[in-house]
């Protein structure tokens, strides 16, 4: 039995988690959240559709003395509400930082902020995206959310991550797996 739980656990990282018209905490309203890493320990992830207008990458740059390139138009992210203040990165895996946590193949995250350096000097990664603060669970409180069905997953699209705009994420994540979210909740049974 613990084996084929491990199983499910290690299915959730790499995947998106998007809440559902029942989800009943509204912080997470219209949410698509990109599960950086899921174990017995718990869960860790990051917000991809929720821009913080308080703050701008450029300002951020600035104020830690990094150069910040013409024509930088990149969003900061509220990833979620655990630690406000603390820095992450997902970016595409073609560029490389050594501290750093593969999420999938292609999409790493990291907390190094010499990658906020390369950004400002135009050797940073193609594709990224910055975000402040993140969602945790702990030991299986996600599972247990995941029972309640306030959370959908579906796998993971980079291009959901890096490409879409912001506003058509939480429909596009769930419509690239058939489902169209905003009516989900009529279609909900148990097995």
């Amino acid at each position: 039995m613990e084996h084929s739980q491990q199983a499910i656990i290690d299915t959730l990282t790499g995947s998106f988690l998007l809440s559902t018209p029942r989800m009943p905490d509204l912080r997470f309203a219209e949410q698509v959240i990109y599960i950086c890493s899921h174990g017995h320990e718990g869960a860790i992830g990051i917000a991809i559709n929720k821009p913080n207008y308080s703050v701008t990458l450029q300002e951020i740059l600035a104020s830690n003395s990094y150069p910040v390139p013409d024509g930088l138009d990149a969003h900061v992210y509220t990833g979620g509400p655990v630690e406000p203040n603390a820095a992450f990165i997902l970016y595409g895996s073609d560029y490389h930082t050594e501290q750093h946590l593969e999420v999938s193949a292609t999409v790493c995250m990291t907390r190094d902020t010499r990658v906020l350096e390369d950004i400002g000097n135009n050797r940073g990664p193609e594709r990224f995206l910055f975000a402040v603060g993140y969602a945790g669970w702990g030991p299986g409180q996600l599972e247990e959310e995941l029972l309640r069905e306030g959370w959908l997953t579906v796998p993971a699209e980079d291009s959901i991550i890096f490409d879409i705009p912001d506003e058509e994420k939480w429909h596009r994540a769930a419509a690239l797996y058939g489902i169209d979210i905003s009516t989900y909740q009529d279609c909900i049974g148990n097995a």
